[in-house]
């Protein structure tokens, strides 16, 4: 199915039609020319009222944009037509207002970084598992099943069953599987099901774990978001909201804004109860960050904070520091 069909039934699913519609689609592929690509993607968008990002590297491309649905269906036809990307499977989820700032394309040395440019997706991966397979393995009892998610994000949400390596970044993760796995001599036999928001980083941990010989590693096709969106919720095996990387910060398994904010010092997921505490101050300081910044940096987070408060009152988008 073509990019613009698939964003097409997308659209024939919604009813009435949304505001403003988010994608978030990757695929590992090798890519040469990146800067041509990068200035191809540029032209594209130059017209289009569609904002957030897209990181383009040798490896692959990586990206979460939202914009008004006839401009999204309008990059999607023009996406169609160029072979290498023609048949990514993006999601897609809505909001009542854009939650990106502004539009940017970028050039990475790895489109999610692992730190190790020997890990290569395009030669070594796990099998998929569609999301209408995933609740079989977390429900095998001899299957390892791994949230290679950041730990902030898998504090407001994860599967069943599921372990939390308590990751900081995901260049972690191979430290993890050092001590966990290599160190104490598992079975390279293991079942062992990966995921993660959308896809991207457990399928790179599979190409990881099968390049260090691990046989049976399996990953969520489409990550959590895939499955959320086609999964009814009385079968659901997930537990609480799945974290976003855009200002709604977490969804619920309609695919809604969730009921988390983010203390944008330090980025972490804030609850309700978490916004009550003595030590939350808006755009400023959380009880995870308020003795771990300097005077100076908490002094430039309220500056920002107004500057936001200020923009919204004139009802202008704030724009933050330039990618």
């Amino acid at each position: 199915m073509l990019l613009n069909e698939h964003f097409l039934n997308f659209l024939v699913e919604v009813n009435p039609k949304p505001t403003v519609v988010v994608s978030t689609f990757y695929k590992f592929i090798q890519l040469d020319k990146i800067i041509e690509i990068k200035n191809l993607f540029n032209d594209f968008l130059k017209d289009l009222e569609i904002k957030g990002t897209i990181l383009l590297a040798e490896e692959g491309i990586n990206s979460t944009i939202a914009g008004e649905y006839n401009d999204m269906l309008e990059f999607f036809n023009k996406l169609s037509e160029l072979k290498k990307f023609k048949d990514i499977e993006p999601k897609y989820s809505v909001c009542s207002t854009n939650p990106f700032l502004r539009m940017k394309v970028r050039l990475k040395n790895e489109i999610v970084t692992i730190g190790d440019k020997q890990v290569n997706p395009n030669q070594f991966l796990g099998e998929y598992l569609e999301p209408n397979e995933w609740n079989q393995i977390i429900n095998d009892k001899n299957a390892m099943i791994i949230d290679t998610r950041n730990e902030y994000e898998v504090s407001i949400g994860s599967f069943k069953n599921s372990i939390d390596p308590k990751l900081k970044s995901f260049r972690d993760f191979p430290k993890w599987v050092e001590k966990n796995f290599l160190k104490k001599n598992l079975s390279k036999e293991t079942k062992i099901g990966m995921f993660c928001t959308g896809g991207i980083r457990c399928e790179k941990s599979t190409s990881y774990l099968k390049q260090l010989g691990f046989n049976n590693v399996y990953h969520l096709k489409g990550g959590i978001l895939k499955y959320i969106e086609e999964i009814p919720e009385n079968k659901s095996l997930w537990n609480g909201e799945c974290f976003v990387f855009d200002y709604r910060v977490s969804v619920d398994h309609q695919l809604k804004k969730g009921n988390f904010d983010m203390c944008f010092a330090c980025r972490m997921p804030l609850s309700l109860k978490d916004k009550k505490n003595k030590y939350f101050k808006e755009g400023k300081s959380c009880h995870h960050c308020h003795d771990k910044t300097s005077p100076n940096q908490k002094r430039r987070f309220e500056e920002r904070q107004k500057q936001i408060l200020l923009s919204k009152k004139r009802n202008l988008s704030h724009i933050g520091p330039k990618g």
